[in-house]
């Protein structure tokens, strides 16, 4: 493969990336719009439901009015054999056979009427299902997308050494060390004070003959000879 082959691929690459990335930018406008399409297909199916079942109504009603008149005219066939009237008889019985003839168009356009419907009716049915469920799945993926915005939202606030939470950490962790260093301060200060005032409580003693001051270089100095003369 030569350097503007790869370049080639390349760029084709980094198209389909970019193409990706707005597709995922946009999935949820998409599958929105989509829905909505979805929709109304779904509507249209339910126009031509309603369109099916009313046919489907008329021609039920048409195949009973048949009946009904078939069942009529065999009536009067039998009444004009009854009489003897065999050209009437005659009549009749053409006039049944057209009737049975158009029963036979109409019972099959009822049954045809009628298979539509229920395969339409599932479609419907089936779509609708499908439809909520899709719904259902785009509401839970729309509320995951808000939760984990703002969760990056504040992991971008609160990440990295700029941060605002990472000033306040820094910021709080002075003011310990400070609080830490002013309580040694005083502390230090309380054990001053107290020594100064233990040091000249016993001067005072000293001075008024009650504390021993201890012996003096002279007396030191008359023990050593003691000892050495014994």
């Amino acid at each position: 493969m030569s350097i503007w082959e790869k370049v080639a691929t390349a760029v084709r690459g980094g198209v389909s990336e970019a193409g990706e990335a707005i597709v995922d930018h946009q999935a949820l406008r998409i599958l929105d719009q989509e829905i909505r399409d979805a929709d109304n297909e779904l509507s249209k199916s339910k126009d031509a439901l309603t369109d099916i079942i009313a046919k489907s109504k008329l021609a039920d009603k048409k195949v009973g009015s048949l009946k009904s008149s078939l069942a009529e005219y065999e009536g009067y066939a039998m009444q004009a054999l009854d009489k003897g009237d065999e050209t009437l008889a005659n009549e009749v019985a053409e006039k049944i056979a057209g009737i049975e003839s158009e029963l036979a168009g109409e019972e099959g356009l009822a049954k045809s009427f009628a298979d539509s419907e229920a395969q339409l009716r599932r479609a419907v049915s089936q779509t609708e299902a499908n439809l909520k469920r899709l719904k259902h799945q785009v509401d839970t993926v729309r509320a995951t997308e808000k939760v984990q915005r703002a969760q990056a939202a504040v992991a971008s606030r609160h990440s990295g050494a700029g941060s605002s939470m990472r000033s306040a950490v820094d910021s709080l962790e002075r003011l310990k060390i400070k609080q830490a260093e002013r309580a040694a301060k005083f502390e230090a200060a309380s054990e001053l004070a107290s020594s100064t005032e233990e040091m000249t409580l016993d001067a005072k003693l000293k001075a008024a003959g009650i504390v021993d001051s201890g012996a003096s270089g002279g007396d030191v100095l008359a023990r050593l000879k003691a000892k050495r003369g014994g």
